[in-house]
């Protein structure tokens, strides 16, 4: 087989292309997975993994001018950080246009945001996938719960997922290993919850990607918090910990960082994808590369924009654009909306270690017949702590007092904030901006979407919701906040390229191929339907390792 050609290419190292590289090697296929930044390397490249915040020039705490100038959009959000500032985008090198506003927080590298990303993992259920249909927001799923849950089963025990068996219809339990440990103070807020509000609503550990339990050349969390500076340990799921070693140890990978793709080459007689044009990111250099299949999974806003660019005279405006909806629907979580307060009666408590993770409280509203005036509902993520050494002591001079308030934690504190769903409106949407380039002379991406009605309705019950729930636990001083909702920031995108039942709607059929040329499969984010209100990654995974598994039997019956 010649040097450039594969049985299949993977576009992007992250949470999903890991998975399909993992996926498609193990079952026997040679293939080449595409990274447009630089290699990262488990372990040797976490640099600042072991560092204490003295140790930074600036103390890791709040970012410089220069930060600030370099990074126009990072500075938005607590995302601009010295500690770990290079696994973020040169916004420089890769501006995009913003036709409203819209926070894109981006990691181009070997891993991607799996190294960055909140670990928070939920599962679906059976009425999110059936929410488009019955509401008529949107295009009907093409699957439902049913068939991906054996999906989200293989991908948990693989992937590592804590969390509680806590039988909620709307939140259905995993194969978990054993959970974190909610604080006195969850614990106690949590029974309160239960009781006032009779069972319908609920608080529980978050479900999170940190093993509790070693799991094959992964060790358990050390309960540093230090996750998103990459762990030694490999105690979270990340490309680098999980899915690059399992597809290297087959023999069967070629990585390649530092490669953008550019195209996806096609062939108007055969309808299918022969592979991709690759810019070389170092030498500006093109290359070709061969395939019989191709799984695009460079973060769900690249993918949709390596659609696009892969334009041809049959269909000019990108490759899966018959239907009129590739670029449209884009979604996020929004968020910004909580509440939180003090809690008296603790003061002889405290806990274990820095724990990598929160609790939850999985959906209630617009569910088992409640109604709004608003669509679909939220979630909220939070919890409950002591202050520590860090707390203001201004007050205080230097002196014995101040080393004695030092020595002792600060009150404790209980806290939550909203995920909520925004609707799949065609209107919000991305197109290719002609008029400005990036480094390397590529069009650059132009973002235009917004928050609508729905939300806006839907914020108002998050923050009164938070407030009365809090205030019904027992917490005091309660106050409510409503903060920037820009949509973005939930750094979770979603649609662009959904998945359907018809091709005259959608981008994608049920097995994530794209309509118009079967041999390529987009497994990120850009496939979603709807956007739920729980963090997403879970079920990127499930739709990957189920598309693979596809795929490889297509070929196997060479179908593609």
């Amino acid at each position: 087989m010649p040097e450039n050609v594969f049985d299949a290419i993977v576009v992007g190292s992250g949470i999903s292309g890991g998975w399909a590289a993992k996926e498609l090697t193990e079952k026997g296929l040679k293939v080449l997975m595409l990274e447009r930044g630089r290699d990262i390397v488990h372990v040797k490249d976490y640099v600042n993994a072991n560092k204490d915040p003295w140790q930074f020039p600036h103390r890791a705490s709040r970012p410089t001018q220069k930060m600030k100038d370099d990074h126009p959009v990072l500075k938005r959000d607590y995302v601009l950080n010295e500690s770990n500032l290079d696994y973020w985008v040169d916004e420089k090198e890769s501006p995009y246009t913003e036709v409203k506003r819209f926070d894109w927080f981006r990691g181009y590298h070997v891993g991607g945001r799996s190294l960055m990303w909140g670990r928070q993992s939920y599962r679906w259920n059976d009425m999110d996938f059936e929410s488009n249909a019955k509401d008529g927001h949107g295009v009907d799923w093409p699957i439902r719960y049913k068939e991906i849950a054996p999906w989200y089963d293989y991908v948990e025990r693989f992937a590592g997922i804590s969390g509680s068996k806590e039988g909620l219809p709307q939140l259905p339990d995993g194969q978990f290993l054993p959970p974190m440990e909610m604080t006195c103070v969850e614990k106690d807020v949590s029974a309160r919850i239960k009781e006032v509000y009779k069972g319908k609503r609920s608080m529980i550990i978050g479900r999170v990607a940190n093993l509790t339990a070693p799991l094959p050349g992964r060790s358990s969390c050390q309960y540093r918090n230090k996750c998103w500076l990459g762990c030694p340990f490999g105690a979270y799921f990340s490309t680098q910990s999980s899915t690059l070693p399992a597809a290297m140890s087959t023999g069967r990978l070629t990585m390649r960082p530092w490669s953008i793709v550019t195209r996806i080459l096609y062939d108007k007689d055969k309808k299918r994808a022969t592979g991709v044009e690759v810019l070389d990111a170092q030498t500006n250099k093109t290359y070709e590369f061969k395939s019989s299949i191709v799984f695009v999974n460079a973060s769900t806003l690249n993918s949709t924009w390596l659609l696009m660019n892969s334009a041809t005279d049959i269909w000019p405006d990108g490759l899966g654009s018959s239907s009129g909806e590739l670029g449209h629907n884009l979604m996020d979580h929004h968020l910004g909306v909580g509440a939180g307060g003090t809690v008296e009666g603790y003061e002889d408590k405290y806990y274990y270690g820095r724990r990598a993770n929160g609790i939850y409280i999985p959906r209630y509203r617009n569910y088992f017949g409640e109604k709004r005036d608003y669509l679909r509902g939220f979630g909220y993520q939070g919890g409950g702590s002591r202050q520590g050494w860090s707390r203001n002591v201004a007050e205080l001079s230097i002196g014995v007092g101040l080393k004695e308030a030092l020595t002792e934690p600060g009150q404790w504190s209980m806290g939550v904030g909203g995920f909520g769903e925004i609707l799949p409106y065609h209107e919000n949407k991305v197109t290719l901006d002609k008029t400005r380039k990036d480094k390397w002379g590529l069009n650059v991406l132009a973002i235009d979407c917004e928050l609508k009605e729905n939300e806006k309705k839907m914020r108002k019950d998050m923050l009164n919701d938070a407030v009365e729930m809090l205030e019904a636990a027992g917490v005091k001083n309660v106050r409510g906040r409503d903060g920037d909702g820009t949509p973005g920031r939930g750094i979770h995108e979603m649609g662009t390229a959904r998945m359907g039942k018809d091709p005259k709607t959608s981008v994608l059929n049920k097995w994530n191929q794209v309509w118009d040329a079967k041999n390529v499969f987009v497994t990120y984010g850009a496939a979603m339907a709807s956007a739920n209100c729980v963090n997403p990654s879970l079920t990127y995974m499930a739709l990957t390792a189920r598309a693979a598994d596809f795929a490889v039997s297509e070929l196997k019956k060479k179908n593609l």
